[in-house]
């Protein structure tokens, strides 16, 4: 069970860090913290966040459950590995073409004055409506449902994933939280990087998670033949 925790982790890691160290994460979290309320919002931004990631994965984590066993991967989870992987390299190929068309949609620029009711109700409809969110915790919730964790080794690789992907929005709003308008200049210089460098990042990022998942999925579909 240690060898199958440890390969469940290594293949989430690389997962929830295409969710963490995308803009559509860090930026909105960072404007946020500019509303007229920035620490009741803040934090209601991340109790949205984290729990729209966590409902998302664990959706998948309950379907794969259902086709498959929580304590036995299923024989079509490395074809589904491979099929994971195939897309997210495509997708990080496509993005590194489209780089130079990187921008930060318009609309970001009104999460500045968001109240905190708003700020929850925002984060949970960001998580729905990314395409990049919605497939990573499609991809991480069917990874932990045919892992052969069993449900309470399951639920926590789930828990895991949700940490690592909301890092980096949990990291700099609980940090305002207790730090206030000490790191707001941080912040700022933070949130202009990412805009700046964000399509290289996620495109590059991508590419090698594709390449881990389309091993793992080879490797389990020589084992299982």
């Amino acid at each position: 069970m240690g060898g199958e925790w440890a390969s469940v982790l290594i293949e989430l890691i690389p997962l929830a860090l295409v969710v963490a160290l995308s803009p559509l994460s860090i930026i909105p979290a960072v404007l946020v913290l500019r509303s007229p309320q920035p620490r009741p919002a803040g934090l209601a931004y991340l109790a949205g966040w984290l729990l729209g990631l966590f409902a998302l994965a664990s959706v998948f984590l309950l379907l794969s459950g259902l086709v498959g066993s929580f304590d036995k991967p299923p024989s079509w989870a490395a074809w589904v590995r491979i099929v994971v992987g195939v897309v997210l390299i495509c997708f990080g190929i496509f993005r590194w073409v489209k780089r130079g068309q990187a921008h930060t949609p318009k609309w970001m620029t009104s999460l500045t004055g968001l109240r905190p009711a708003r700020a929850f109700v925002t984060a949970l409809i960001l998580v729905a409506v990314n395409p990049k969110v919605f497939f990573i915790c499609a991809a991480a919730g069917v990874a932990i449902g045919t892992s052969g964790l069993g449900v309470a080794g399951a639920w926590s690789a789930a828990v895991y994933f949700v940490l690592v992907a909301g890092s980096t929005a949990l990291i700099p709003i609980v940090a305002y939280a207790i730090y206030t308008d000490r790191l707001d200049a941080l912040l700022h210089r933070i949130g202009d990087w990412m805009e700046r460098q964000h399509a290289v990042l996620v495109a590059g990022i991508l590419v090698v998670i594709g390449l881990l998942v389309l091993y793992k999925g080879i490797h389990g579909a020589l084992l299982a033949a």
